[in-house]
């Protein structure tokens, strides 16, 4: 007869496995743990940090010092320039001092001096002279002028030469006669828009000779109050004779 030793239960094999695999775990964690370094702190240093400023040197030290002078006698005179603005009254606005009048320059004048300053005795101006003072004549009539426009007596600036007025007289012109004609004034003492007035003998061809000689004529324009009336009508009459062809205004210097 044999005999055989009893078989142990499964279970229990697998509660002693179970505890072998966690005993050598909990070896193996210890070794670990034994053999990591440990973690220390950083040492501290026993010393105090060190500080230090740069000082200013001498050139900016005397600015700062100045400028800080300067700000407090700002600070202090403003209220003091202020106390004044207010106190102060205003100043009285000073008149200029008034000058006497000054006396009116007095002229004196010699002998001779006077007697040429004497209006009575300077010589009167004749006709054909520009400088007339009193007023041109007007034509009797009530506005013999084209249009019936009023014509006043020319006064001649000068007169006509005979060489200006013989080339426009007809070749069957008689020995005698005059023409007449009325011209507007213009700038220069020169005529324009000259038209025939009238003739003697009827039909010489005298009226036409002086308005076609017209343009060379010089007449000074008429005058009214002191006014001269440039652009006014002038009557303008010549007159011929045989022995020589002559000039005149209204009868004049026949």
């Amino acid at each position: 007869m044999s005999f055989s030793s009893p078989s142990r239960s499964p279970i229990k094999e697998r509660a002693g496995g179970l505890a072998f695999a966690l005993g050598l775990n909990a070896l193996l964690l210890l070794a670990l743990l034994t053999l990591a370094p440990k973690m220390q702190a950083p040492p501290v240093d026993p010393r105090n940090p060190v500080t230090f400023e740069l000082a200013p040197g001498p050139k900016e030290a005397e600015e700062k010092a100045q400028a800080q002078k300067s700000e407090e006698k700002s600070k202090e005179s403003a209220p003091q320039k202020q106390a004044e603005a207010t106190v102060r009254p205003p100043r009285p606005v000073e008149k200029p001092p008034e000058l006497p009048p000054s006396p009116l320059p007095f002229l004196v004048l010699d002998s001779n001096q006077m007697a040429a300053a004497d209006i009575g005795k300077m010589p009167k101006k004749g006709q054909g002279q520009g400088a007339a003072q009193g007023d041109s004549a007007q034509v009797a009539g009530p506005g013999e002028g084209p249009g019936g426009v009023q014509l006043f007596a020319a006064e001649w600036y000068r007169k006509p030469r005979d060489a200006e007025l013989a080339p426009y007289l007809p070749g069957n012109a008689p020995p005698d006669g005059w023409g007449e004609v009325a011209c507007k004034t213009v700038d220069h003492y020169r005529v324009e828009n000259c038209q025939a007035l009238g003739e003697a003998p009827m039909g010489s061809g005298f009226a036409r000779a002086v308005r076609l000689a017209a343009w060379q004529f010089q007449v000074l324009p008429p005058r009214v109050n002191g006014k001269v009336m440039v652009g006014s009508w002038v009557r303008i009459r010549i007159d011929y004779s045989r022995k020589a062809v002559g000039s005149g205004i209204d009868g004049a210097g026949r």
